[in-house]
């Protein structure tokens, strides 16, 4: 979810959207838009590229109208604008026009940083946009987006949906839509298993829930899936290695309720949960194996081998044998 500043309102008269998360960048624009159209229902919506905004279009968009009508400017890729817009825009922040909403979509970073500055500096209404590229900021979108409907879903029921759907936040969007509309009272792991079994059964996280449990089989059978729907196989490296660390980290630590474990190791208390199931079999040792296989492919799908399948299968097979380790001497 996109954070805002202290001035909310989406009427104020510059808004400075920073990030590169296409979705929420669309979002803040539709935010502010829909509130001027609220406000009058023939807002003219002027969308524009770098390329579209020449010196002295700006002064044209801006200037006083015989009809006094509301107007929404908005400017994507901002960082991209030539020397000559910017110091028209960086005008325009020092004197913004009555009824006319400027939207300033800026992708962070180095390049256009003065314009950034100049907007913060003016006072902007600011909606942070970051790119989610953690799995917990994902799993945290879908939260909101669930609450942001008013409808409840189990921890359980996201992180599957997660896995499930994988990185693209617009599809992530779009099935808690469709969940939501579909779907009455609580959503739970079944519904949503219900819904997407085949791209849960081939997601990476699957794979390594099958791996990190000794089911060698069923993860060989997953891996497989997903390689053959198109899933990348760092993602699945990726996950590997976050199942493998998760048996780690619980194994050393210190005993105690979920939510006490969660705040120390960072996981949800959900996922110790699961974790706890998981680690049956597992030793210190099967666990610095598994490390050593997941490490191996990682290497081999990065370049370092000429069959990343073949690479993948071999560390799944490693880890599921080290799963088992406790009891075979």
């Amino acid at each position: 979810m996109a954070r805002k500043t202290a001035n909310d309102d989406p009427l104020a008269p510059v808004t400075l959207a920073v990030g590169q998360e296409d979705l929420l960048l669309d979002r803040a624009v539709q935010e502010v838009v829909a509130a001027a159209k609220a406000a009058d229902a023939d807002t003219d919506v002027r969308d524009l590229t770098p390329d579209q905004l020449q010196p002295g279009t700006l002064a044209e968009l801006t200037s006083p109208s015989l009809f006094a009508e509301r107007k929404v400017v908005v400017v994507r890729n901002a960082q991209d604008l030539s020397a000559d817009t910017i110091k028209d825009v960086k005008a325009y922040l020092g004197a913004p026009a009555e009824e006319i909403t400027l939207v300033l979509l800026h992708a962070g970073g180095a390049k256009g940083k003065g314009l950034l500055d100049a907007a913060r500096k003016a006072g902007a209404r600011e909606v942070a946009c970051p790119k989610m590229t953690k799995p917990a900021d994902r799993l945290a979108f879908v939260r909101g987006e669930f609450r942001g409907t008013g409808r409840s879903a189990t921890p359980e029921a996201c992180q599957a949906l997660v896995d499930a759907i994988g990185s693209d936040l617009r599809e992530l969007a779009s099935a808690v839509s469709q969940l939501v509309a579909d779907v009455e009272g609580t959503i739970d792991e079944a519904v949503v298993g219900r819904y997407y079994t085949g791209r849960a059964e081939a997601s990476s996280f699957t794979v390594a829930d099958r791996a990190v449990e000794g089911r060698a089989a069923e993860a060989l059978e997953a891996l497989r899936w997903s390689l053959s729907t198109g899933v990348a196989p760092v993602l699945i490296t990726s996950a590997l290695a976050q199942g493998v660390r998760a048996i780690g980290k619980l194994s050393s630590a210190r005993g105690g309720r979920p939510a006490d474990l969660a705040r120390e190791l960072g996981m949800p208390p959900w996922k110790i949960d699961r974790v706890r199931q998981q680690m049956r079999g597992w030793t210190p040792d099967g666990v610095s194996v598994a490390l050593r296989a997941v490490a191996e492919a990682d290497a081999g799908v990065k370049g370092g081998g000429d069959d990343p399948g073949y690479a993948l299968e071999k560390a799944v097979v490693a880890i599921a044998r080290a799963a088992r380790s406790r009891g075979r001497g």
